[in-house]
Formats: structure tokens, sequence, C-alpha cells
């Protein structure tokens, strides 16, 4: 089954508690946290203290996403709440190879991820090491922007790649998740959602989650 996490960035961050509730009664188990210093990407999100709510909220698991200048520095506090993923950009670190030894390390599944101009290629070498590749599919540093179609040829690379190196991984797609993209992405091999806007906004959060997991057509299993 595709596992959809709401972007938390899309949540109205005045009831916090009622928008948690929320998804876990859309039947999902997990959120996904974007971290942004107005630095690597032109925008300010939120730091570790939205971290910690989720994780003192306790019901959900929940994955962060660093769109952050030097990933290294905050990624020890990070591990320290336990989400299930720690994914930084390939574009904001010297030193990949290095950090995702050091993401599992501290006890936590490695991811990274690639902006929309990035290569797949740049993960040859460091993907017997990953558990998780995040294609963006927008953009970073923005929320509700349209998902560039030109990135599904990305998704089924990634997929390819990890199929033929016998591979186990978690491809998460964020950016621009609506039924139709996200059923695209999930053709081409995509087993993460990040549903942001579309799920919030969604006059039936249960019905939207549930038409978004399905069965993949493509992949690993």
């Amino acid at each position: 089954m595709i596992v959809v996490s709401p972007s938390v960035l899309a949540a109205d961050l005045l009831f916090l508690h009622e928008e948690f509730e929320s998804v876990v009664q859309a039947g999902l188990d997990s959120v996904h946290l974007d971290v942004m210093d107005g630095h690597f990407v032109p925008n300010l999100s939120y730091g570790l203290n939205m971290v910690h709510a989720v994780k003192r909220y306790g019901q959900l698991k929940f994955d962060c996403h660093l769109m952050v200048t030097e990933p290294e520095r905050y990624i020890v506090d990070l591990a320290l709440m336990k989400p299930e993923f720690i994914t930084v950009h390939y574009e904001a670190t010297n030193h990949l190879h290095r950090l995702i030894y050091r993401i599992k390390e501290l006890g936590c599944q490695a991811g990274v991820s690639i902006n929309p101009a990035t290569s797949p290629e740049v993960l040859k070498y460091v993907m017997p090491d990953l558990d998780m590749v995040l294609v963006m599919t927008v953009n970073p540093g923005f929320g509700g922007q349209q998902f560039i179609s030109t990135m599904l040829p990305k998704i089924a690379a990634i997929s390819e790649m990890a199929i033929s190196r016998n591979r186990p991984l978690s491809i998460q797609v964020d950016g621009g998740i609506t039924l139709d993209s996200g059923r695209a992405a999930v053709r081409e091999g995509a087993t993460h959602l990040v549903a942001g806007a579309s799920f919030f906004q969604s006059p039936d959060r249960a019905a939207f989650a549930r038409a978004l997991q399905q069965d993949r057509t493509r992949g690993l299993e």
C-alpha cells in the first residue's frame, strides 16, 4: 500500500492538535515535516519545536525533510526525536556519503532529496546506503505549487536503478500531489506521497487519503 503523509506545512498551525487528529481519523499514520531555513530555499517554515510537537502528540510517525544549508548541523538534535526518516538534499552538503552514514549511526533511516533540475545519476554511488529517495516535483520552498510532470521519468529512472541493484528503496514524491499526479507518480514507482494543500483543503480528507492509497504497479515490492 502507498504511504500517504500529509505535509504539516499546509496544516492550520493554530489548530495543530485538531489537524493531527484529522490525519489519524483519515486512516493515516504519518506526517511529513519540511524544515526550511530561508537560505537553501527562499522561505522559513519551522524548526525543531514543530518536530517536538509531533513527537509529543505521539500517535503519528513522522519523517523530516531538511531544506537547509549544512544539514549536518541539525541531525543530532533531530535524531533524538526519533523520526522515521531524516532526508537531506544532495545539493545542500559537500559530504553526502558521510552524512548518510551519520544519520544511520544515530538510529534513523536516511533519505536523500533531489531538486527538479538535478539528475538521478547523482544517486548512483550512494544508493546502496539509502533507505529513501525523495523526488521534488516542484521547486522547493513553497507549498501549493503545480506538479512538474516532466519529473515522472525521473521517478521511473530511480525505481529502475533500485530494481537493477535488487535494492529495497522507498521513493517519496513531494510537490503538487493531487489524485491525478499522485497516481501518475505511483505508476512510475513512487511508494510514498507527500500531500499538502490537497489533503488539508479536501472536504473529505479520509476519502482523499483512501483514493491515493493503492497497490504499486511498478518497482520493488
